[in-house]
């Protein structure tokens, strides 16, 4: 892993829990990670539940948009995260890979995606100390 290291979120349809993720990463940690997000099958908008629910605390994901996952993704990152995309991902030797079982926000109402937004943060929090960056907030 270099000085600043890399991490790709990855879900099915880089709609919700990866756009999450990817966004509490770059407000918890700012330019002190790399931060990717990619879906196996990206869909056409993110959730809108998702962006509700983060701007609710501050984070603003509404110009995202899904991106495609690509081989130099996960080749260019540290840590590979994904959130139910089963063996979509590609395994690389040298690289870290986390499974993270989390509630597919999609179709969900902003409360019901609440809980999901709020334990991602947790996760997230949890990775950056594994990863020795300090958190900006």
């Amino acid at each position: 892993m270099s000085d600043k290291p890399s991490v790709l979120f990855v879900c099915v349809h880089n709609a919700g829990r990866s756009q999450m993720a990817a966004a509490w990463l770059s407000r918890l940690a700012g330019d002190r990670v790399e931060v990717r997000s990619a879906g196996s099958d990206p869909g056409e908008q993110v959730n809108p539940a998702a962006v509700a629910a983060m701007a609710e605390v501050g984070i603003d994901i509404s110009a995202e948009v899904p991106k495609v996952l690509t081989v130099d993704a996960v080749k260019d990152s540290d840590v590979c995260i994904t959130m139910g995309c089963g063996d979509a991902c590609p395994v690389f030797p040298g690289k870290r890979y986390l499974d993270w079982i989390l509630d597919d926000p999609a179709g969900k109402s902003v409360a019901d995606v609440r809980p999901v937004r709020d334990e991602i943060e947790r996760r997230v929090r949890g990775l950056l100390d594994e990863l020795g960056v300090p958190t900006q907030h």
